[in-house]
């Protein structure tokens, strides 16, 4: 039986705490297949996702996605005692946390849309696992992520055309310990307008 989006859409945390195994071909299709129909600024279709499955690259990654965050940017110095971030935790050496698949999300350089191109079809991946019941988390800083030397040569190994730059990535996998629990929404983030 089908659940209801609301429900999933209140089920979904981010999970940044993973174990080794990863998501079955089937699934990956299908959250990728969320991501693809996700809504996209003039129907352009713009966004492309590369799908990274091997866990040593993950982990390469990962650690030029955490070495490029500048902490002069934060806006709260706290995320969670569940599933600590690299905010919590200075200590943890990888953006993307030990999750065995990682999909990063490209958009068109210069598109006056791409960020909310590539974060609705992050939003899709993300609702789609929950569905499956696989962990998920949205990670930025995909330009600066690539932005290195490195990150330089993995684009031009995956053959990333010139014209495209990564906003953000989906971690998946599954979760390693205990789900979190909901936060109580905030009062006061509604304010219903007449005129």
């Amino acid at each position: 039986m089908s659940k209801d989006l609301l429900d999933i859409i209140k089920e979904r945390r981010s999970i940044r705490k993973y174990t080794d195994q990863k998501p079955g071909d089937e699934e990956i299709n299908k959250i990728i297949e969320a991501g693809l129909y996700a809504p996209n600024a003039g129907g352009g279709q713009r966004s492309m996702l590369v799908v990274m499955n091997d866990k040593d690259l993950v982990e390469r990654v990962g650690r030029l996605n955490v070495g490029c965050m500048n902490r002069n940017n934060l806006a709260g110095g706290y995320v969670s005692s569940e599933q600590p971030s690299i905010i919590d935790d200075p200590s943890i050496n990888s953006g993307f946390y030990g999750a065995p698949t990682v999909v990063a999300i490209f958009a068109q350089k210069g598109f006056l849309y791409n960020i909310p191109d590539a974060f609705c079809c992050a939003e899709n991946m993300v609702l789609e696992a929950c569905n499956l019941g696989i962990a998920s988390c949205i990670v930025a800083r995909g330009e600066e992520t690539f932005s290195t030397k490195e990150g330089n040569e993995y684009l031009r190994k995956w053959k990333v055309p010139e014209n495209m730059e990564c906003k953000c990535f989906v971690l998946l996998g599954y979760i390693d310990g205990e789900y979190p629990h909901s936060r109580q929404r905030r009062e006061g983030r509604v304010l219903v307008v007449t005129e």
